[in-house]
């Protein structure tokens, strides 16, 4: 006989804080809920939490709306007055602790400000760094960076370049870049994180 270890809502609450982004942060929350304490025994907990699922995803991958904030807060609201315990109340609480932050409009209009979502955020190589070394196109699991590696005495050369549609957004470009010439940006705005 194997033992099962039962999630609690504290324990999900306090993984979920290691993330950046307050989306994040509730959409792991739900998923943790779904997987373990959540009952199943009262409609607002049973079906509000997978529909929460459902927008919180929506958001997380750039396809959020207002409704979706909207239904979110609907949800919140009937599970924090109608869930029969404590632990539905919670995640409902949890859910309405993030959403009158402004973080979620944010997703809905294509900007993650802790950059943590990954379809809002990209990497680019700033080609005046670009030394031509092959390096990251190396490691590119996705195979996302093209160029040709710089051949002595020889012109004509264009710095590497990163296809969006194919890049996975591992980090591993930056790590081995030798001038630092990959950044990691938001796509909707020219700021740089530094990792």
């Amino acid at each position: 006989m194997t033992e099962t270890t039962v999630l609690k809502v504290e324990d999900i609450r306090k993984e979920a804080e290691d993330k950046k982004c307050p989306v994040q942060k509730a959409l792991f929350y739900v998923e943790g809920f779904l997987e373990g304490p959540m009952c199943g025994r009262c409609f607002p907990c049973a079906l509000g939490s997978y529909e929460a699922k459902i927008r919180l995803q929506n958001l997380i991958e750039n396809r959020g709306s207002e409704e979706d904030i909207a239904v979110l807060r609907r949800i919140a609201d009937d599970m924090l007055i109608s869930s029969f315990c404590k632990k539905g109340k919670d995640t409902a609480r949890f859910m309405l602790e993030w959403i009158d932050s402004g973080v979620f409009q944010e997703h809905v209009v294509g900007t993650c400000r802790d950059m943590e979502c990954k379809d809002f955020v990209e990497y680019r190589i700033i080609p005046e760094k670009c030394i031509m070394c092959g390096e990251c196109k190396d490691v590119c699991k996705a195979k996302a960076i093209f160029g040709k590696r710089k051949k002595k005495y020889q012109t004509g050369n264009f710095p590497f370049e990163i296809r969006q549609k194919r890049c996975e957004k591992h980090g591993d470009c930056i790590k081995v870049c030798p001038t630092g010439a990959i950044v990691f940006v938001s796509k909707h705005k020219t700021e740089t994180v530094e990792i």
